[in-house]
């Protein structure tokens, strides 16, 4: 299996699993550990495109919250 660039070294994400590990409640599912691993994997990427340069300008943003009732000023 060819190691992806973008993930974590499997000694850093074997840790992170563990810590997650430790912090499920006792009621946690699958589910639960998927959405955590989705997320993680949603902020990784949202990270690299910033780091690219790749942002929304003010008007995008402001279309954005306004699609959903949310006026933002300046």
């Amino acid at each position: 299996m060819a190691a992806n660039p973008k993930s974590p070294p499997i000694a850093d994400l074997r840790a992170q699993l563990h810590v997650l590990a430790e912090r499920l409640p006792d009621t946690a599912t699958w589910a639960d550990v998927e959405e955590y691993a989705r997320f993680r994997a949603a902020v990784a990427e949202g990270k690299a495109a910033a780091r690219r340069g790749e942002f929304a300008s003010d008007d995008e943003v402001r279309a954005a919250f306004l699609k959903w009732g949310v006026h933002v000023e300046g």
